[in-house]
């Protein structure tokens, strides 16, 4: 289990990327400062483009991350898709997901977080054979070379994409070192009819992570959240709490009730703001669960 934060709760919160108020020329070094500032106790590196970051770099953000006991994760970048459907595509994919965890555990990062990939209008069955094989490939090469992250796929907001709970669950069983990144907007805007929004729902993915993956699932949970815009093909943007459909009180309710623990990263475009107030609710329902 995650170990407990200054403010004495199971799960940690914090961004996807410095927040919007750290000063720009301090780097993540100082997005690290700015959370701490703002009681926030997590932060994850989004290294989305491209990984361009020097050793000198990742040994600066490392530092700051155990002085101010934030914990830290990678998001690795986009152009990732284990079912890519050349080898040249997939080798391409391959050192980028490679090179994020490189220099992510350089850089005192536990997690390593990326966007499995499209279905490329194949069946979902076949193509989680050829993902789960290039997955496994890839924990292998890392576990070689004593790289000890844990990688995590993100449950997707389209249904045309790679990355059900479903799935990532079985990848989590399948394969070393692996776990879920649970994205609940986008479970939520990925059917595209409004589903997937309620107390129930939510603690039933919830039992899902547990019944599959037992107390990795729960103990170590990896949580992306945001409000969510979307259409009937699903996610379209990204949205602030306030402006969103989402039952983000009931999702935290949930995550109380059932006594999860791990990290919350916020994903709004007012990121650190909806951060605090998503450590707030929790903290109230975590105290209510309680008692």
């Amino acid at each position: 289990m995650s170990k407990a934060t200054h403010l004495d709760l199971p799960i940690r919160f914090g961004t996807v990327g410095s927040p919007a108020s750290a000063a720009q020329k301090d780097g993540s070094a100082g997005g690290i400062t700015r959370l701490r500032e703002l009681n926030l106790s997590a932060l994850e590196l989004a290294w989305v483009q491209s990984v361009r970051v020097s050793d000198e770099t990742c040994a600066k953000i490392k530092a700051a991350g155990e002085q101010y006991d934030v914990a830290l994760s990678v998001h690795a970048p986009y152009y990732i898709n284990l079912n890519a459907d050349t080898e040249e595509m997939w080798q391409a994919g391959r050192e980028r997901l490679l090179a994020a965890a490189r220099a992510g555990y350089k850089a005192g990062a536990t997690d390593i977080i990326f966007h499995p990939g499209s279905y490329m209008k194949r069946q979902p069955s076949e193509v989680m054979v050829i993902a789960t094989q290039r997955l496994r490939e890839v924990s292998d090469t890392l576990k070689k070379e004593k790289v000890t992250v844990t990688l995590r796929p993100e449950t997707m907001g389209k249904s045309a994409m790679l990355g059900t709970l479903e799935e990532a669950i079985f990848w989590s069983r399948e394969i070393e070192n692996v776990l879920p990144c649970v994205d609940f907007a986008h479970l939520h805007a990925r059917a595209g009819d409004g589903t997937f929004n309620t107390y129930e729902e939510f603690t039933g993915a919830l039992r899902l992570l547990e019944s599959g993956l037992g107390q990795r699932g729960l103990g170590r949970i990896h949580i992306h959240f945001s409000g969510i815009a979307y259409t009937s093909k699903g996610e379209r943007n990204h949205l602030n709490l306030a402006d969103a459909d989402i039952k983000y009180k009931d999702l935290f309710k949930a995550l109380a009730d059932v006594g999860a623990s791990g990290r919350v990263l916020s994903e709004t475009p007012n990121m650190e703001e909806d951060a605090v107030l998503m450590q707030n609710t929790f903290k109230r329902a975590f105290a209510k669960a309680a008692k």
